[in-house]
């Protein structure tokens, strides 16, 4: 076998190699249940409490909510004081937990001290860092973006600064007691560099790397650090869009996603975003950035939102 033939056959076999752990991934991924196992104290075992930043509305809420119904006490952060006692009182009274509310406005970096003050003294089972925004709901080119100067500062505070400051709050807890978990939720857009929405996605993959930094570094620890990045999941950051196989409710993509706390330092959260996931990554990046792409991504939202 001359050297051209080994190349040929080095490449074949890992080519092979490459989609048969692929597909085992896949595989595993079809049955969280039985790959990933959980038992009923996973979560009550690590702690009392669960946080959650942007815990008011859509997936957050719906995080709240669920941990909530597995036993944990709840605190939920968000900007809206109404919104976070009502949630709250709701909570209350289907779950039996207790449930403490922060009112805290993650655009701004002036109020970490008050979080962290609030925190004290809770033993902290789960963060969930979720809070985000759009720059703009309706997306646009970089220099596009209404405010553009405000809107840079708002994102960087809420999709990234945020995320860094609750883990320095409450990861020195979880390190001393040796458990925990924490769930960042980043995006589906963040699989690849996507045009109109380059502000978000580059944040999100901001939370995607440092989560799987903080997990390689704290592991040994016995704390879960994960990213979860989803792609349509109906929420008021995205419309309301109606849900299908694609479009998950919050509560769905929620109950899914905490199925795969085990399944690594990042998940897509479902089985149906893992596959959308897959085939994002497979389209060649000349198509996902040509001008009548960007072009048809606009036309398609503003279809979806009503405008």
């Amino acid at each position: 076998m001359d050297l051209i033939e080994l190349f040929f056959v080095c490449l074949g076999a890992a080519v092979v190699v490459f989609y048969g752990v692929k597909m085992v991934c896949f595989a595993k991924m079809l049955y969280p249940r039985v790959c990933f196992p959980q038992p009923d104290s996973f979560f009550t075992s690590m702690g009392e409490w669960a946080v959650v930043t942007g815990g008011s509305d859509g997936i957050g809420k719906a995080y709240a909510f669920e941990l909530a119904g597995r036993g944990l006490n709840v605190v939920i952060l968000s900007r809206t004081k109404d919104k976070l006692d009502r949630v709250a009182l709701e909570i209350g009274e289907t779950t039996g937990q207790k449930v403490k509310v922060i009112v805290a406005d993650f655009t701004e970096d002036d109020m970490y001290e008050h979080i962290e003050e609030n925190l004290k003294g809770l033993n902290i089972s789960v963060l969930v860092n979720n809070v985000g925004i759009l720059p703009s709901h309706i997306p646009c080119k970089f220099l596009q973006t209404k405010d553009l100067e405000q809107r840079i500062t708002k994102v960087i505070n809420c999709n990234v600064k945020a995320l860094v400051k609750m883990c320095q709050i409450v990861l020195p807890g979880m390190e001393k007691r040796g458990k925990g978990v924490i769930v960042n939720i980043s995006s589906g857009v963040a699989s690849v560099p996507s045009p109109m929405y380059t502000m978000y996605c580059a944040s999100k993959v901001f939370v995607e790397r440092f989560s799987q930094g903080l997990q390689a570094e704290y592991k040994a620890k016995r704390i879960m650090i994960q990213a979860v990045a989803p792609f349509g999941v109906s929420t008021p950051m995205t419309g309301y869009q109606k849900s299908n196989m694609v479009t998950l409710t919050a509560e769905d993509f929620v109950r899914t996603s905490l199925e795969y706390l085990q399944a690594g330092d990042k998940t897509y959260g479902s089985i149906c975003h893992t596959v959308l996931g897959w085939m994002v990554q497979a389209v060649p990046q000349q198509i996902l950035h040509s001008e009548t792409m960007q072009d048809s991504l606009l036309e398609y939202v503003k279809k979806r939102v009503g405008t």
